[in-house]
């Protein structure tokens, strides 16, 4: 069976004649706003942790080797010029 808009109204309908207006909307609140099939489930979150985490690890990995690269690369060039400046200057 689809769930779709009108057979939510119907069942709402029809909970609030079997249980009265206020059990009607306790119990809609607590169905999902979609079906069952678009809810994740612990597995879903899980999963998506996962995949998240290895992307954050290879992203911040290949930021700190570039740091480094960079870093190293200005303090060679900072001793070769106090090198140069002590030798030549």
């Amino acid at each position: 069976m689809l769930i779709d808009e009108a057979s939510r109204h119907a069942l709402h309908n029809r909970l609030d004649e079997v249980l009265g207006p206020d059990e009607a909307v306790c119990l809609m609140a607590h169905l999902p706003p979609v079906g069952w099939a678009d809810v994740a489930t612990k597995q879903d979150l899980e999963g998506l942790e996962e995949r998240l985490t290895h992307k954050l690890t290879a992203y911040f990995e290949k930021e700190i080797r570039r740091a480094i690269t960079v870093q190293t690369l200005v303090q060679v060039g900072t001793i070769l010029g106090v090198v140069a400046l002590v030798k030549y200057g």
